[in-house]
């Protein structure tokens, strides 16, 4: 984007999507970028029917040595209480910009996005430091309690908030998990990237050894499909107008 551009999305209060990710082992049969993948493609596929800046993907998230070690197998972890300094730095730049249409959207360990896990949380509480901190460096200390918020209660309600202003979502919310497989390296997530991605498959290298990628060979391109349908109802009403 050139800086008309930027001021005219700001201006226009168009959504900003940033990808978070992690690279992750995902089986011998994905790529190891498949959960950041995932949630860029599907927000390339929404900017070809609306107003959307994308930003560039975080990739460094909390990953985690859970499914396997990383030697060998590639996976990347970025300590929580590392990412939220991180994030919170990130936010307030885009805060300062000028944004205030901002949402962060995550696959890794996001079935219960609610509860929360490592990467999202951090970037959650980034977001609320951030916006805190934006508002008494414009306002100052004092600045809920001012007359002038007295409607904030009726703003809220109307999700006009300043609180609004960076949003965090799953890519498949559990409405979505209730009709599409929701795993690591199995079917579900083996037919996002033959939908989206189809070059970070290679079912040649797949191994039914590990039993959380045993149900990839079920996987076809028109079940990822169909995930992605849902995924893109999804985020065209988490993005608003």
């Amino acid at each position: 984007m050139r800086p008309h551009e930027l001021r005219a999305a700001i201006a226009r209060r168009t959504p900003v999507a940033l990808p978070v990710g992690v690279l992750e082992y995902h089986s011998e049969h994905l790529g190891l970028g498949m959960d950041t993948l995932a949630v860029v493609k599907c927000l390339e596929l929404l900017e070809k029917e609306r107003d959307l800046v994308i930003l560039p993907p975080f990739w460094w998230g909390a990953a985690s040595y859970v499914v396997e070690p990383a030697e060998g197998n590639g996976s990347v972890h970025v300590a929580a209480e590392h990412l939220a300094p991180v994030a919170r730095d990130l936010f307030a730049s885009l805060l300062r910009v000028g944004f205030r249409n901002i949402h962060f959207i995550i696959h890794h360990q996001s079935e219960n996005f609610a509860a929360g896990m490592p990467t999202d949380l951090a970037f959650k509480f980034a977001a609320r430091q951030a916006i805190f901190a934006h508002l008494e460096r414009e306002r100052g200390e004092g600045w809920w309690g001012d007359a002038r918020m007295a409607d904030y209660y009726a703003q809220q309600s109307q999700g006009d908030d300043p609180f609004n202003w960076i949003k965090g979502h799953p890519l498949m919310t559990p409405e979505i998990i209730r009709e599409y497989p929701f795993d690591h390296a199995g079917q579900g997530e083996t037919s996002l990237m033959m939908a989206l991605c189809p070059e970070a498959v290679e079912m040649g290298r797949f191994s039914a050894e590990k039993w959380y990628s045993r149900s990839a060979q079920e996987a076809s391109p028109e079940l990822g499909r169909k995930g992605v349908e849902m995924i893109l109802a999804h985020l065209r009403a988490a993005l608003g107008r």
